[in-house]
């Protein structure tokens, strides 16, 4: 059987890279992935790596080349070019712009294009305001048609009170429910 084909779109929640770089490695197993990476996370190196070795991290487990522009992603719904969408991390920023329709990212015109032709789209939040000023978008994209969310947890409440981070290890399980329309439970651990 022929395997779907997966937008693997990244944010630049650098933390968190290396955590959705080991789910890539996994889901080549079941998925095509067509990496889509946001300007951010190529064009900046940090204390967690350079964002043009991420590029080719990312490039030589999916074997494809990434999307890196609003021109290149806006293709991706009209010419079917995914069955399914994942933004591993997804930053409180991102979050912000798909739940008010702003395209002005690599990564939030893919998604646009992709969630035009009504497919599904899992988001695996990274972001320490989730608790804060980002919980009004959460709540937005999870009353939106075809978005769905990975199991997310506070990942320092004593420290970071506000923040959320998704658990990656949930992805794969989330894709497969997000494919078959259903939000995987309970979102938030």
């Amino acid at each position: 059987m022929k395997k779907p084909n997966l937008g693997f779109a990244m944010c630049a929640s650098f933390c968190t890279i290396e955590n959705a770089i080991l789910q890539a490695k996994k889901l080549t197993e079941n998925y095509n992935i067509l990496p889509i990476l946001s300007e951010n996370l190529i064009k900046n190196n940090t204390r967690f790596g350079e964002g043009i070795k991420i590029k080719e991290k990312i490039e030589k487990i999916s074997k494809n080349k990434a999307i890196i522009s609003i021109i290149e992603s806006e293709p991706i719904g009209p010419q079917s070019m995914t069955d399914i969408m994942l933004i591993a991390p997804c930053t409180g920023n991102s979050l912000a712009k798909i739940s008010r329709a702003i395209t002005d990212t690599c990564v939030t015109m893919a998604t646009k294009s992709h969630l035009r032709v009504q497919k599904p789209l899992v988001i695996c939040l990274a972001t320490n305001d989730a608790l804060g000023a980002s919980f009004e978008n959460i709540s937005k994209a999870l009353n939106t048609k075809h978005i769905f969310f990975v199991p997310m947890k506070q990942d320092s409440p004593n420290l970071k009170p506000n923040s959320l981070v998704a658990d990656f290890e949930m992805i794969p399980k989330a894709l497969e429910l997000a494919a078959s329309n259903i939000q995987i439970q309970p979102i938030f651990k």
